[in-house]
């Protein structure tokens, strides 16, 4: 009965307790408020749907890799892009299921097989050194890419609320895209008025032309523009004098005897 109970002892101190003592790796989920996180530290991080045949399937297989990324000293996350639309614009996801790997906010994707012993290879042996990170100007937490992910936000945003005047409202679905079309109108009216506005401001329109205006003398000395067609009258008179000038001379020598 001693040897069962140091038998058991010995079960519970070398087996039970380490085994349960090693901590297995968890999956860790992100949303659009803690994406940020990967940007520390190494990660592989799968972007999924749960309407996805093909990520369905992989969600077991990442599972089994989430729970060995404290042997592979990594962190293993997943992104619900139905939740999180802004980060399917941020990291401009056009297939799903996509996976990508980061190290230290320098993001690579995942092109590999898709199964638990061609994730552990890629980061053990390093196999993500080999391909090329994602330029720059596409970094998800570049200015541009910010940008686009409040236009996939204002996106879901405005399905939403069709989705809500005509579930639970009611209206025809015609009436939804009147209801749109306005407001789109308006905004816009409201947005040129404010540019306008901005522009008149930094650059103000000059002052209109204003006539020197002239004395009688000057007047009478170089001839008054004429208004309509852009001469001086002045002008005309000259032009009418040199021309009197020239019949009469042609006449004296038609008089003249040869």
């Amino acid at each position: 009965m001693l040897s069962l109970n140091y038998l058991y002892c010995f079960l519970l101190f070398y087996i039970v307790i380490p085994q349960g003592a090693l901590s297995k790796g968890e999956l860790k989920t992100l949303n659009e408020e803690t994406w940020t996180e990967m940007l520390t530290g190494e990660w592989m991080v799968e972007f999924f749907a749960p309407w996805c045949p093909a990520c369905q399937q992989l969600q077991p297989l990442w599972k089994e890799f989430a729970g060995w990324s404290d042997d592979l000293g990594i962190k293993v996350g997943n992104v619900d892009v139905t939740n999180s639309p802004g980060l399917s614009g941020r990291f401009m996801i056009t297939a799903l299921p996509t996976i990508f790997h980061v190290k230290d906010g320098v993001f690579r994707q995942f092109r590999g097989s898709r199964d638990k012993e061609s994730f552990i290879s890629f980061v053990e042996e390093k196999k993500w050194q080999s391909i090329d990170p994602i330029p720059s100007w596409k970094s998800p937490q570049s200015y541009q890419m910010t940008t686009i992910s409040l236009f996939f936000k204002l996106s879901m945003l405005l399905r939403n609320t069709h989705n809500t005047l005509v579930q639970d409202y009611g209206i025809p679905y015609w009436g939804s895209y009147i209801i749109f079309g306005l407001l789109t109108i308006l905004v816009g009216s409201l947005l040129g008025l404010l540019v306008v506005c901005v522009i008149d401001f930094f650059c103000p329109s000059r002052v209109g032309y204003q006539p020197i205006p002239k004395n009688a003398n000057s007047g009478d000395l170089h001839g008054k523009k004429n208004e309509s067609d852009g001469e001086y009258e002045g002008e005309d008179v000259i032009k009418e004098d040199v021309a009197d000038d020239t019949d009469i001379r042609r006449r004296k020598e038609l008089k003249s005897p040869k």
